[in-house]
């Protein structure tokens, strides 16, 4: 199963309910299966599941976009690759190319389109993929996308390729997704089983909700199951909205000031609060029937 964890807003509890998930799941595995759980912190632009979880590292490598590199000797300033181009990467100025790698996402049109084959193809390094173990049946990986850059998705697409197996699926594939409902975030949710939205009881949380409701469901066609945390707290808007829409509520997390110290201290909640790791248990067989539903 892939599960993406997302929230409509920053701050709502996301990386607790995955980093917490995956620790409870991957306890009850049990080794001679070959089953594994893989958590991969799709949060490129900040992420912190490691703090939690302090993997051992064991492979890191650069990733980034493939951008175009013009041979001067071959161009015949046609214009071409620049008209292919969505993305304003590539321009004609007075009969010379002119590239902008910052603008440029990859799509190689440029390259395929040029009648000269002028243009080739080099590396441009945006960020870098981490891989670490946590325990026998718990591998962790996530992205870092370097500083000053603007597009997360390359790094999340080139994540998610390379961690999750093809020819043989783990136990549990949990995939904690950024803040928000832009592109990096569909790009974390595109191929899931499941989104699972975590959101508080709050006016803000409500309309960030149903904004992420909209991308998983409407655009992305996932099954859509929410965990609210901070329950009782606020109003029972959140609740209202689920029933309307039919979306089940899987997990309830109270106002606890336990869990905002561990968070604090960087602790993960099962750690400091055993008990939960049933809960979590619970959780996990909850988000398995709204999947087959």
């Amino acid at each position: 199963m892939i599960l993406a964890v997302a929230s409509g807003k920053g701050g709502t509890g996301k990386t607790t309910v995955a980093v917490n998930l995956a620790l409870a799941v991957s306890e009850q595995t049990t080794d001679h299966t070959g089953s594994q759980v893989i958590l991969l912190d799709c949060d490129v632009e900040e992420p912190n599941a490691a703090l939690f979880l302090e993997p051992t590292i064991v492979r890191r490598r650069e990733v980034g976009v493939l951008v175009p590199d013009v041979r001067a000797d071959q161009c015949t300033g046609c214009g071409r690759c620049a008209q292919v181009c969505q993305y304003h990467a590539v321009a004609l100025v007075k009969g010379r190319v002119l590239v902008f790698p910052e603008l440029c996402h990859g799509c190689g049109s440029c390259s395929l389109c040029c009648p000269e084959g002028a243009l080739s193809e080099k590396m441009r390094v945006t960020g870098a993929i981490e891989r670490g173990i946590v325990s026998a049946s718990f591998q962790f990986a996530q992205g870092i996308l370097n500083v000053g850059e603007a597009m997360a998705v390359p790094v999340i697409r080139q994540l998610k390729r390379s961690t999750i197996p093809r020819d043989s699926r783990p136990h549990l594939v949990i995939l904690d997704a950024p803040p928000g409902t832009s592109c990096p975030v569909v790009e974390t949710l595109r191929g899931s089983d499941l989104a699972l939205l975590v959101t508080e009881p709050t006016p803000f949380g409500l309309h960030d909700l149903q904004l992420a409701v909209e991308v998983a469901r409407g655009e992305l066609r996932l099954p859509v199951a929410v965990v609210i945390n901070r329950d009782g707290v606020g109003d029972q808007g959140v609740e209202r909205y689920c029933q309307a829409k039919g979306i089940p509520v899987v997990m309830r997390i109270p106002m606890d000031r336990r869990i905002a110290e561990a968070y604090a201290e960087g602790h993960p909640l099962l750690e400091a609060l055993p008990e939960y790791r049933q809960r979590f248990l619970d959780l996990y067989q909850r988000v398995q029937e709204v999947a087959k539903q």
